[in-house]
């Protein structure tokens, strides 16, 4: 894409900036950070960048001089996860002057795991985790699913414009990395080798100097192969030949670094028997495509409908994470499993207490066996239970039972209003 998209987080960030003195935007590499500072800075903002050396060697020389070259003006650094030690100055900054808006920090990993951080600057900063773009950034159009379903989940029934098997795949096949949404396959495919490669081979010695790059690689190409499983640390020690104390070091690392999501267990004790181990996926779902070495088309056929459906569980997952950032309902992504009851892929936990739970299937029809674990859920909570959704590749929706309803995957982002 070569023009700036807007960002629906746009406007969190800019009330963010009016109440607290900093704001943090961490998020993976060519998300889209800077794009953002851009359009929510002060006009006479002052900009540093970490990856330049020549700054980066000034701030490690100086970093309360460093911090201090704002004076009254807003201060923005990008990629301070290069210098951690910053954050001590910018935290005795804010103490000295507490006036809103002062600092904008940007990172590529978290600051809170990142070696060296003085100061997580707790209570001085507002957090907000940037994604790739949502469907609806994409195509300039609203997406707030949470609040569209809590609003009136039976305008599900009037949804007719589900997309056909290979346009799921073609989507998935796009991912969300601004630079490339709209780039020819092939180009799209080296970026995507070139990216991943850098961050391997880069970012993360920066974050812990022993790291193996092809120990790293094995675990993103494991968990590519296997999209939105649940996490298994011992199996995937034994997948990976790498020891068990090891791997998860490695996977703390491709989550900083933003690489991979996890959704956590929901654990309510509706059953004696719930699973408690998060589902892990590649956030970026082009990226997870190109490390399992799979194309759309193949993605689009039958023999491969397990694929499909695993990968769009975790298509779905992400554009729900990213819609948290602007959504006008404040709720929680849980996944849940119980060995005797059953499982629901998605559960939205809001506020208040109560749930609109997500199944995710590839099948362009509906059947009962869809909406099992759906209907213990809603059996078990009652007045909790706000709507259980199946959520396919079918072209309209449909009432299944009490709160029970079936939609196009893509009324998460043309949900009818």
């Amino acid at each position: 894409m070569t023009d700036v998209l807007p960002r629906h987080i746009e406007s969190t960030a800019r009330e963010w900036l009016g109440y607290f003195p900093g704001l943090v935007i961490e998020g993976a590499r060519q998300v889209g950070k800077s794009t953002l500072t851009t359009l929510i800075k002060y006009p006479d903002a002052v900009v540093a960048n970490l990856d330049d050396p020549s700054v980066l060697l000034a701030a490690r020389n100086d970093p309360t001089g460093f911090v201090d070259q704002g004076r009254s003006q807003q201060l923005v650094i990008d990629e301070i996860q290069r210098c951690p030690e910053l954050t001590l100055a910018v935290k005795a900054s804010i103490d000295a002057d507490r006036r809103p808006g002062r600092f904008i920090l940007t990172g590529s990993s978290s600051l809170l795991r990142v070696r060296g951080t003085s100061d997580s600057l707790a209570g001085r900063v507002g957090r907000l985790t940037l994604y790739g773009l949502s469907h609806g950034e994409a195509t300039r159009t609203p997406d707030d699913f949470a609040a569209a379903v809590t609003h009136d989940p039976a305008s599900l029934l009037a949804a007719t414009n589900g997309l056909k098997r290979h346009q799921y795949a073609d989507l998935i096949a796009r991912g969300a990395y601004p630079r490339i949404y709209d780039a020819p396959v092939r180009v799209r495919n080296a970026w995507l080798d070139s990216y991943v490669d850098n961050i391997v081979g880069r970012d993360l010695p920066d974050l812990r100097r022993m790291v193996d790059s092809a120990r790293a690689m094995s675990v993103l190409r494991t968990l590519a192969g296997r999209q939105s499983a649940e996490l298994v640390q011992a199996k995937l020690a034994h997948e990976t030949s790498i020891p068990a104390g090891t791997v998860t070091g490695y996977v703390d690392l491709l989550h900083d670094v933003g690489l991979i999501s996890s959704i956590p267990p929901w654990t309510p004790n509706l059953a004696k028997r719930e699973i408690g181990r998060p589902k892990t996926f590649i956030t970026d779902s082009a990226l997870a495509l190109r490390l399992a070495r799979l194309t759309s088309q193949q993605l689009a056929s039958i023999p491969y409908g397990e694929a499909l459906g695993s990968f769009l569980v975790a298509y779905v997952a992400a554009e729900l994470l990213r819609q948290r950032a602007w959504s006008a309902c404040d709720y929680q992504l849980f996944h849940w499993r119980d060995a005797n009851s059953g499982e629901v892929d998605l559960v939205m936990e809001f506020d208040d207490g109560s749930v609109v739970a997500l199944e995710v299937k590839s099948a362009q029809s509906f059947g009962a066996n869809m909406f099992r674990g759906l209907t213990y859920m809603r059996d078990a909570l009652g007045s909790r239970f706000r709507a259980g959704i199946v959520l396919n590749t079918a072209k309209s929706g449909l009432r299944f039972g009490d709160r029970l309803y079936g939609a196009p995957i893509s009324t998460l982002w043309e949900i009818p209003r």
